[in-house]
């Protein structure tokens, strides 16, 4: 008898046997048992991290590419006894699964949680943060169990992904009986079965997105459950950045004020990626005081780190300037040569795109058999593709993934012994998030940092105490943002009516908005002091969570009718514009038409030569200046801006090599964007001192604007695709040669303001960047960014050193001052 291969892990398999005896047959191991024999996929051969790297710079003369290598050691496992309170069923269930005792760490986050306080646990990946919350609210659902209608106690778990979410049920079902009944609600969910979770379910996991549309307005209908609220979790909250986090903060308080409503208090538990001040990412996002759990005390395997950057090639970008081999090209070839020493591996990238396009090499230089056991995952897919894709790398039958950050949170995949990352994901959290998914299981493993021909990951590449001598960011984001706190309080107050004890809650400019929201006909004060919703449509429907500036775009097949997937409205015009080359599942599409009115674009199968990049235009004036600080003559500033960008045209871009075949224009129409900003302005004096005349003005601010964006993500949780930038020789605000970078979404991120905060590093580092790079007039790994709008011309990259070092010459720690972030000014 002989079962199929592809469905079996080798886990399920190799423990389900004994007295196997294996005999080798063509590349698969097979095992004689009586009375049955069975073929499977056996686990790789576990190699030594130094051995792998050995592999990968051995071929094709790659030893020059390899920038840094940093040796992380083992760790010691340290264990506490369980707390009282856990369950006796949930301790047996755990030591069953292996876990006789807790880590240190787990152990105190269960007893905080015990005892009913708000606690984020922010320890390393792989250090069982799940159990650590896991434990006492499953205890707790368990004691519900035995009310007389079987759910005295509920819990709520949100995951900013549905594959975290699906993957946390299958943890919460190996630790409890049935009788505690956790079903995911998310848009995935058949009509029919909501029902069921809405009067049954005692542990819901869902999203913010889900609890934002689908719970909150629809609370009468949860009043069972949200009446035995006991705990909430909060997985992987440093993700919550930004306006995202922002919009989350608000909803996890229209949460805590319906759960008063119906008389009770939850607990909120947090898991987190290492972060600075958890505690504070914490208590911003709830509203609550909150204790960390930083100390890690679970095993670690030896970790290899290496940076690598991908070689100069024969071939010239934009303005004759030197291009490297793309990141995700060199990806797609170490990925290659990884799976063909059987090495399960992840590769993160930074674009679906890019998740298509490196899943499809590996396939195509693998071929049959090993190609097949390559696959791309990212955000997009429909949903039984990303559930089928989810069952391969859980059974062991995908060798390679290509993966975009769907995968870098809590998935369990364990058993990868390499990670790939084509390019630096944005933060040093994710960063370590991502390199900590392989070693999952205690093994060696290792972690490749790819670099992009960015400013960025070429500082990177070259200054590892960047990386590995500085602590990691912390979590940036604004409840108070009024952009985001208007929509959610027309949201509250739909759900009920607000009063004045809900001014704390909800944040200090509450008091102030409710005026202004009642001017403008969304709320009405009654005789009764409350604040009424007096609109007919849903006021949650009118918050965009994600920021993503309206309804998803639709991309939908002419051929057939199918629809291949979604795009984010904000996204749409740079991605799905009319000629744009789309990439699904490996099939390559162009982009016939974007209609915008109906949010849907139109592709067809195709199979050009060449990718495309979005050209766009920018203008920004100034609205408000809210904080001024004086550099010597320079000036440098933070306030409220309004941004008018605008998509004019597009470059086709051969595949591999980036060279530019040529450009097309576009007729999209122009968005407008009310932000935050930091911007910095130089006085003409200061020009002529640094030798910079006006007709080198421009190159140089624009320059400085490209590298200054692309080094603020190492002072600010954000990368480079969450800001922008205008740079301007004569500015009619502020009457001076100014360079803007500015917040993406409305109202801000909070992003311009810690680069306003952290300016002198930011702006020194900016600086030694541009500086140490090797080429003679700018390229992308210095001042050449993919997404300037005027095709990076003009840049002049020797002019932009001194208009920097003119700036930073009046910054408060003068010339010469040391960096801890590792840039230097000079």
């Amino acid at each position: 008898m002989s079962l199929d291969v592809a469905t079996l892990g080798h886990a399920a398999v190799t423990a389900s046997f004994n007295h196997l005896r294996p005999c080798p047959h063509d590349g698969l191991e097979r095992f004689s048992v009586t009375p049955m024999t069975h073929w499977v996929l056996m686990p790789p051969s576990p190699r030594l991290p130094e051995a792998l790297l050995t592999t990968l710079t051995a071929g094709r003369a790659r030893a020059d590419r390899l920038t840094h290598t940093e040796h992380l050691p083992a760790r010691d496992a340290r264990h506490a006894p369980w707390p009282a309170g856990i369950r006796a069923e949930v301790i047996d269930a755990a030591r069953e699964l292996g876990v006789a005792q807790p880590w240190a760490h787990q152990s105190e986050a269960m007893q905080l949680a015990k005892n009913g306080q708000t606690v984020v646990i922010a320890t390393g990946t792989a250090s069982g943060k799940s159990l650590g919350y896991l434990a006492p609210v499953l205890s707790d659902l368990l004691t519900g169990t035995e009310a007389s209608n079987g759910r005295g106690a509920t819990a709520l778990y949100l995951a900013p992904t549905k594959a975290l979410a699906a993957d946390q049920r299958r943890r919460a079902a190996e630790l409890v009986p049935p009788r505690v009944r956790a079903a995911l609600y998310d848009g995935d969910t058949p009509p029919e079965e909501r029902e069921w979770v809405r009067q049954y379910a005692s542990y819901v996991l869902t999203n913010p997105d889900m609890l934002h549309r689908g719970i909150l307005p629809a609370h009468p209908r949860w009043a069972s459950f949200l009446k035995a609220l006991k705990y909430v979790v909060v997985d992987e909250c440093h993700s919550y950045r930004g306006v995202f986090g922002s919009h989350v903060a608000q909803v996890l308080r229209r949460l805590r004020r319906l759960c008063a409503r119906y008389g009770s208090e939850p607990t909120f538990l947090l898991a987190s990626a290492t972060t600075a001040d958890p505690a504070a990412t914490a208590r911003r996002l709830t509203g609550l005081p909150a204790v960390a759990v930083t100390e890690d005390a679970s095993p670690r395997g030896p970790l290899v780190f290496a940076l690598w950057e991908p070689p100069l090639t024969e071939n010239v970008g934009e303005h004759g300037a030197p291009v490297r081999r793309t990141a995700t090209a060199e990806a797609g070839y170490l990925l290659t040569e990884l799976v063909q020493q059987n090495t399960r591996t992840v590769v993160f990238v930074r674009s679906r795109w890019a998740a298509e396009l490196v899943a499809l090499q590996a396939q195509d230089q693998l071929g049959s058999p090993l190609g097949s056991r390559v696959a791309a995952y990212r955000g997009g897919y429909l949903a039984e593709e990303r559930r089928a894709i989810e069952r391969d790398l859980h059974s062991g039958r995908l060798l390679g993934l290509a993966s975009t950050s769907a995968l870098e949170l809590g998935v369990d995949v364990s058993g990868l012994d390499a990670v790939l990352m084509a390019g630096y994901p944005g933060t040093r959290a994710s960063l370590w998030q991502q390199a900590g998914r392989a070693g999952r299981e205690g093994q060696g493993a290792l972690a490749v940092l790819i670099a992009r021909d960015d400013p960025l990951d070429t500082y990177l590449v070259h200054h590892p105490e960047a990386l590995f001598a500085t602590p990691v960011e912390a979590t940036v984001l604004d409840p108070d943002n009024p952009h985001v706190l208007a929509p959610h309080l027309c949201a509250a107050a739909a759900e009920l009516p607000l009063t004045d004890a809900d001014l704390d809650l909800f944040g200090p400019s509450t008091a102030q908005l409710l005026p202004v929201l009642e001017q403008r006909g969304l709320l009405r004060r009654r005789s009764d002091g409350g604040w009424y919703w007096t609109r007919r449509e849903r006021a949650a429907d009118s918050v965009d969570l994600r920021g993503s500036g309206g309804s998803p775009v639709q991309i939908v097949e002419v051929e057939t009718g199918r629809l291949l997937g979604t795009v984010d409205a904000a996204a749409a015009h740079t991605t799905v514009h009319s000629g744009a080359v789309h990439l699904h599942q490996g099939r390559t599409y162009l982009v016939r038409d974007l209609d915008l009115e109906t949010s849907v674009a139109l592709v067809e199968r195709a199979d050009p030569p060449y990718t495309t990049s979005a050209r766009d235009i920018t203008s920004i004036s100034v609205l408000t200046t809210d904080e001024t600080v004086e550099w010597g003559e320079a000036r440098l500033s933070f306030g409220s801006v309004e941004v008018v960008n605008q998509v004019v045209g597009y470059l086709r871009k051969r595949i591999a090599t980036g060279e530019i075949m040529g450009e097309t224009k576009l007729d999209l129409p122009p968005r407008t964007l009310r932000t935050r900003a930091v911007w910095w302005s130089v006085t003409e004096e200061q020009l002529a001192d640094a030798e910079i005349p006006f007709d080198l003005l421009p190159g140089a601010a624009h320059a400085a604007e490209h590298a200054s964006i692309g080094l603020l993500p190492l002072f600010a949780t954000c990368d480079r695709w969450d800001i922008g930038g205008v740079s301007v020789p004569l500015h009619p605000d502020t009457l001076l040669p100014t360079v803007f970078v500015y917040d993406g979404h409305s109202g801000g991120a909070g992003f311009a303001e810690r680069g306003y905060r952290r300016a002198e590093q930011w702006l020194g580092a900016t600086r030694d960047a541009i500086a140490a790079c090797e080429c003679a007039r700018g390229c992308p790994s210095c001042v050449q960014s993919p997404k300037c709008g005027n095709g990076n011309d003009p840049l002049d990259k020797a002019a932009a050193v001194r208009l920097l070092d003119a700036l930073l010459a009046g910054a408060p720690g003068g010339p010469g001052r040391a960096s801890s972030d590792g840039g230097r000014a000079r």
